[in-house]
């Protein structure tokens, strides 16, 4: 049965492509949505890119006709604009109009009520939803490219008997501890791992680390996804990995580090004092804390080797739209980028380029996302089937006994 689906502004930020996934269904977008897009497309961030994405796609749908008229999908759906005159009798006297989201609500009240189709508000805000509720209007979360962690395989299990493993049900570059050694199965058959590992001067100090690490040194692995909470160590043992790729083994030509910045206050990056050095020093302290010890582990000068170039780290903001070949790229808290996000990164990546993603799937910055619809999960889940991808949850932490517990009960 044919239903109508009214967009929230966030869905479209979150997935510019949405208005493609409701199959044979009516799309409706409001006015007010456009409004804000136009409002939102000069920020200089992704949210400011999704934004001007989503007028790109509906400008080239007007060439196939008119939006107020609604527009025929290749799914078969329709994509419309809806516009309203400010005499609907289905204006609330609460629904203020310098209120986007409650103006959105009165379009899907008037829907609602005039149409025998049924409707619903597609909202990634809970709250808006809520609100809806309280009004009678069906709601829905965006979850077209929503992945569940629970069901998310940790990238390794334990067994008595390797050998009686039934190896349709197991996927490329999936770790296996028989309780006496372990293996990595590529897809036919099971690799023995030797034990011994180690990268500039760091070993495991334990098995989900190993199996980890094992991946982060395989050339022939491009995409690596590590999961854990704060103090499991999945930073530190990535930076030491990229260095002995890069610097010792000289496997590639330069290291890029990066973590999206959730804006303070809703201010970007550029609208903070100092130079863009100084800007950086805060939101990437975890990084440089972890480089300096790593250096000085190998006895060597952190300033002096930076200024050869080999290691960047940067905002995401300024990585966008580059070609990135032969270089390893570590993206760090990649719980606050959106699928679409993700899906721009390593669409980017060039010929020998290995692309690392980091993040606690617990720990979300971004407004509407959560554990399960985030880029991170969102990528482990799809590559989960491909022989260039490894992914590994990483739980022991090994900061310290009280970060842990801290982790753990907090």
């Amino acid at each position: 049965m044919v239903k109508n689906f009214i967009l929230d502004t966030n869905v479209l930020i979150h997935d510019p492509l949405s208005i493609y996934s409701f199959q044979d269904n009516n799309v409706l977008i409001p006015l007010p949505v456009l409004e804000e897009l136009d409002k939102l497309k000069r920020n200089p961030g992704n949210v400011g890119k999704s934004a001007r994405d989503v007028i790109r796609e509906l400008d080239k749908l007007r060439e196939k006709g008119k939006l107020s008229e609604g527009v025929k999908l290749d799914s078969g759906g329709t994509l419309k604009v809806i516009t309203l005159s400010r005499e609907v009798k289905e204006h609330v006297d609460f629904l203020f109009e310098k209120y986007v989201d409650n103006w959105i609500l009165v379009y899907t009240l008037h829907v609602k009520n005039s149409s025998k189709i049924p409707t619903f508000l597609v909202s990634k805000d809970i709250n808006l939803r809520v609100k809806a509720d309280s009004l009678g209007i069906p709601t829905q979360d965006y979850l077209s490219d929503r992945s569940e962690l629970e069901t998310l395989n940790p990238g390794y299990f334990e067994t008595a008997n390797i050998e009686k493993c039934d190896r349709a049900s197991l996927y490329p570059n999936l770790y296996i501890d028989d309780r006496r050694r372990y293996y990595r199965f590529d897809g036919e058959n099971f690799i023995e791992l030797h034990k011994k590992i180690e990268a500039w001067g760091i070993k495991p100090r334990n098995r989900e680390q190993f199996f980890a690490m094992d991946a982060l040194l395989n050339d022939n692995i491009k995409l690596v996804s590590l999961i854990g909470i704060a103090g499991t160590g999945k930073t530190f043992i990535t930076l030491a990995c990229a260095l002995q790729k890069a610097v010792t083994e000289q496997k590639y030509e330069k290291i890029i580090v990066a973590r999206p910045l959730v804006a303070m206050g809703g201010k970007e990056i550029g609208y903070l004092p100092g130079s863009y050095e100084e800007k950086m020093r805060p939101w990437m302290a975890p990084i440089y804390d972890n480089l300096e010890y790593l250096f000085r582990i190998a006895n060597m000068n952190m300033k002096e080797f930076m200024k050869k170039g080999i290691l960047e780290i940067e905002a995401l903001t300024y990585i966008r739209g580059r070609s990135i070949p032969n270089q390893l790229i570590i993206i760090d808290e990649a719980q606050n980028l959106t699928p679409h996000e993700v899906k721009t990164i390593l669409t980017r990546a060039g010929e020998n380029t290995k692309v690392v993603l980091l993040g606690d799937v617990y720990q979300i910055d971004t407004p509407y996302l959560d554990k399960n619809s985030n880029g991170l999960i969102y990528a482990a889940t799809k590559f989960l089937n491909s022989s260039l991808a490894a992914h590994i949850v990483l739980i022991k932490g090994e900061r310290s006994t009280l970060a842990t517990e801290a982790a753990n009960l907090l």
